[in-house]
């Protein structure tokens, strides 16, 4: 049996239920850390529902519960986060929701788990950018500015925790598969898309101890888009 923690954000999202039950399935002890609340985290996963992780105070709050229930964390899964497509003149930008979900959340998590990170033999952060941030079509510039914004906080944060067991990596897929994004686009073929459980494995080596000699990279994730 695998004794590490892991702590999901996002964890009632198609990939977040993904990355759970692939983690439950190796032996590791999971935390599921989720806005919404009344939810159900798969298996034996810690619910912690109804966490706003912009408010710093309250990702505090939620990493102390882990802890109290595990003694423990040792991995960081940044899932939280969200979608917008919109045009630079949308009469109502979305660029401060979206650095607030994508970006704060990420931050304020990561923070807030950093003091028990540090005191675990392998501690691993992992991020969800994005490859549509490398280069932002037309309706991505609030999201994918965001996210680029998460590549950047992966690469400073992983150069600040050089002389520590901490590594931080971060996923960049491009579509995944999703209910959502299935009937956003019909048309499309999904068996070209990122499955959620093929990305789970991924973020789950990243999170292992297999992955120590990496850190700050930003690993593209994409299918065959």
């Amino acid at each position: 049996m695998n004794d590490r923690v892991i702590v999901v954000t996002g964890g009632h999202g198609v990939l977040g239920r993904a990355v759970v039950e692939a983690a439950l399935a190796r032996g590791l002890r999971a935390a599921v850390i989720d806005h919404a609340s009344g939810g159900s985290a798969p298996g034996e996963a810690l619910e912690i529902g109804g966490v706003d992780l912009t408010d710093a105070a309250a990702a505090e709050a939620a990493m102390a519960r882990v802890v109290e229930r595990f003694g423990a964390i040792d991995a960081l899964l940044n899932i939280a986060g969200a979608f917008v497509w919109q045009t630079t003149d949308d009469a109502a930008p979305a660029w401060d929701r979206m650095f607030a979900l994508n970006l704060t959340t990420a931050l304020n998590a990561s923070r807030a788990a950093l003091p028990h990170l540090k005191r675990s033999t392998e501690g691993r952060i992992v991020n969800v950018g994005s490859a549509a941030a490398l280069k932002a079509g037309a309706g991505m510039g609030a999201y994918a500015a965001s996210k680029a914004a998460v590549h950047s906080l992966t690469q400073a944060l992983a150069e600040e925790l050089k002389t520590t067991s901490v590594t931080v990596n971060a996923v960049l897929p491009s579509i995944i598969d999703t209910p959502a994004n299935r009937a956003d686009m019909p048309d499309a073929d999904p068996a070209r898309w990122v499955a959620p459980a093929d990305l789970a494995e991924v973020m789950l080596f990243l999170a292992s101890p297999d992955s120590r000699a990496m850190t700050g990279a930003l690993m593209p994730v994409t299918g065959r888009v």
